[in-house]
């Protein structure tokens, strides 16, 4: 002990809470469970639901030996299951890996391969992509991850399905978790996010849990975000709905 305020006042559960968004979701549904978060086509979710839903998906890609360290790669578009994502992949102390729905296969196996991708979630419409980037993955790096499909209520447009797991009926196996905590130690990664490549092999940057609270924290101030907000998706999907109102309340982009 070197002065006076050191003395019996170690952190503990009482006074100490590493600072993650995953916290975020918990919040909110256990204090505004039965209001809109997300916003769908013809899905509506509450607060509750997108923690069950988020919660369900940590269960599952905890029985898939996802754990702290494990990479999530998601090659999706900004529907709920990016949502969820977002707050089950972190839940684990896993990283989270958004791919870019613009980059060619090459690209995407390398970048998979250097941040060493574990499980992968891919949307069907990004089928004609993904295909030959596991192919890839697989004969030039030796990766072969879990393939996790997503079929999008609102794409009717074709893709095949590229994994052995669906979305919907993996979640319907799963419990949700009792608790989504994060990590013991916010300075834990939480993402990894790539450059395009362009001038040389894609660059990566990690993010750590407390960056992303305080960024998130951060942009509600900036944006002056109102009470009882709703991310609200709707078609063309690259282009979300510019009202106040309608902003993300959550990290989800890709």
């Amino acid at each position: 002990m070197s002065n006076i305020y050191e003395q019996d006042l170690a952190r503990n559960a009482a006074n100490f809470v590493a600072l993650s968004p995953v916290s975020f979701v918990e919040r909110s549904a256990e204090v505004f469970g039965d209001l809109a978060a997300v916003v769908h086509g013809a899905c509506r979710t509450t607060w509750a639901q997108t923690r069950d839903r988020s919660a369900r998906l940590a269960a599952a890609l905890r029985a898939l030996g996802v754990g702290r360290g494990s990479t999530v790669s998601v090659m999706l578009p900004n529907t709920p299951e990016m949502v969820e994502a977002h707050y089950a992949v972190p839940a684990l102390n896993a990283v989270l890996n958004t791919l870019n729905t613009r980059l060619d296969a090459a690209l995407l196996a390398w970048q998979m391969n250097h941040c060493e991708v574990a499980v992968l979630i891919t949307d069907r419409e990004f089928a004609p992509l993904m295909a030959p980037a596991l192919q890839l993955l697989r004969e030039q790096f030796g990766r072969d991850p879990v393939v996790i499909d997503v079929a999008d209520s609102e794409y009717t447009g074709p893709g095949e399905l590229l994994g052995t797991h669906d979305y919907e009926t993996l979640l319907s196996r799963h419990a949700p978790l009792d608790r989504l905590d994060g990590p013991a130690d916010e300075w834990d990664a939480i993402a990894v996010s790539y450059t395009s490549g362009t001038t040389g092999d894609p660059k990566g940057v990690v993010t750590h849990h407390r960056g992303a609270y305080l960024n998130a924290v951060c942009n509600a101030a900036t944006w002056t975000l109102p009470n009882f907000p709703v991310y609200l998706w709707t078609l063309p999907r690259c282009r979300p709905m510019a009202r106040p109102w309608a902003r993300s309340c959550s990290a989800a982009t890709s």
